[in-house]
């Protein structure tokens, strides 16, 4: 009788041992799973906007110390319009300056070792996120004034013509850059502000072509339709 109530009280225990660590199996995957949203929904707020709710052309302002430039972006060059748009989104131009500054030519900017106040002018123009876009060049697309466009590297090194993954450049003189047209992505064109892209082309510059003024882009903000 004693070994009959002996084995029920360890079978009790037992199952009560299992409900306990089953209900604690339960708790942690609970508060795995709240991190996880919780993980998530931070990362949604450290984002200006949401990536996935653009328009197929969508329209940005460039917010630079010297005034504001609003561009769109081409619905036939996805690749660099999707890229831009999610650079833009984690504000990954907020900061970078218009590093090459060529009047009668174009402004170029989109390297962030520009963010860095220590950072070495002559490292200037070689920094991007690390990696590099298919090129996307249409015939339709062409060099005109205010027309943004991909940098890329030239020459034989890049036969492929892909871009860099976030310089871009804004053309300032059509007549300048005729010579660019089939050779470079162009995958937007500003809508307003070109009299914001002749005043920087306007600032004085040195070695490099690097201002010798800052000019920065202090953020880069979708224009909700």
């Amino acid at each position: 009788m004693k070994i009959k109530f002996f084995a029920l009280t360890l079978l009790v225990a037992l199952i009560a041992f299992g409900c306990k660590n089953s209900n604690k199996t339960d708790e942690n995957q609970n508060v795995e799973t709240m991190d996880n949203k919780e993980l998530q929904e931070t990362k949604e707020s450290a984002l200006a906007f949401n990536p996935d709710s653009v328009v197929a052309e969508p329209i940005f302002d460039i917010v630079t110390t010297m005034g504001t430039i609003r561009i769109k972006l081409y619905e036939d060059t996805p690749k660099h319009r999707d890229n831009f748009v999610k650079l833009a989104s984690e504000r990954f131009f907020d900061g970078i300056l218009f590093h090459r500054i060529i009047p009668n030519f174009m402004i170029q900017a989109g390297d962030p070792n520009t963010k860095d106040p220590n950072a070495d002018p002559q490292t200037f123009g070689t920094g991007d996120p690390g990696y590099k876009i298919p090129a996307e060049i249409l015939p339709n697309h062409r060099h005109k004034k205010g027309a943004l466009a991909a940098a890329r590297q030239g020459g034989k090194a890049n036969p492929e013509r892909k871009s860099s993954g976030s310089q871009f450049y804004l053309v300032q003189d059509e007549q300048g850059c005729s010579h660019l047209d089939g050779e470079y992505t162009i995958f937007g064109e500003t809508i307003s502000g070109l009299d914001i892209i002749d005043a920087i082309a306007a600032v004085p510059t040195g070695a490099r072509d690097i201002p010798t003024t800052p000019v920065k882009i202090i953020r880069v903000d979708l224009v909700k339709e």
